[in-house]
């Protein structure tokens, strides 16, 4: 099943703290039940999302690699 994001965030080429800095403020700018799709070439942002989404309650939804790059789904929950 694909996951359908109602918005794209592209952080490729960016290292830690930025993708997660970038993901709060597009999550923040979500409806609930929105999901966001962002894109990370940084490998700490695995660890870093699952954090991320843990601490804030948001859902990591769904996450894959496409080449180089790391794909993370974001549903905002509140």
């Amino acid at each position: 099943m694909a996951i359908q994001p109602d918005q794209v965030l592209d952080c490729s080429g960016m290292a830690c703290p930025m993708p997660i800095l970038k993901t709060k403020k597009a999550v923040d700018g979500l409806q609930v039940g929105q999901v966001l799709k962002m894109i990370a070439t940084d490998p700490g942002s695995t660890s870093d999302m699952a954090a991320w989404t843990k601490k804030t309650g948001h859902a990591l939804v769904g996450s894959e690699q496409d080449g180089g790059k790391l794909v993370f789904y974001i549903k905002k929950t509140k």
